[in-house]
């Protein structure tokens, strides 16, 4: 088993992060490019990755007293996940997303997953940015 993890620090509120991290229909905006989720019966998500070009049976929980998501595939248990907000001091927020992989087939490696962490969590931080300036202009 191989686990990754990446933090970033937000300049809003947890609840305001949650919401935005936790939208079904609007983690496209946010998750690697190469990865596609359709929302089935909640919780079950199809996840399509580019890379292998195939659709993989998932599994996606919000827990939003927590201020916490988690996933991870329906059959055959080759990777899972968590993304967990919380609040800071500072009326900040600090995002982690961990990545577990069971199946050394479905790990792309160090560095890959760490580039697409770091670059998710920006592109995270735009759509959280982009939201909290709609709802206050």
């Amino acid at each position: 088993m191989t686990e990754y993890e990446r933090s970033r620090t937000m300049p809003a509120q947890p609840e305001h992060v949650f919401d935005q991290a936790a939208h079904v229909d609007q983690l496209d905006a946010w998750l690697p490019g190469t990865l596609h989720v359709h929302a089935d019966e909640a919780p079950a998500v199809t996840v399509h990755g580019d890379r292998r070009d195939e659709d993989t049976r998932a599994l996606l929980r919000a827990r939003p007293e927590q201020l916490r998501l988690e996933w991870g595939t329906r059959d055959q248990g080759g990777y899972s996940g968590w993304l967990q907000v919380a609040g800071l001091d500072s009326g900040a927020s600090e995002v982690t997303v961990h990545l577990s992989f069971f199946d050394d087939s479905h790990d792309p490696g160090r560095q890959t997953v760490h580039d697409s962490l770091d670059s998710s969590l920006r592109r995270l931080e735009e759509q959280v940015r982009l939201r909290v300036d709609n709802a206050a202009g």
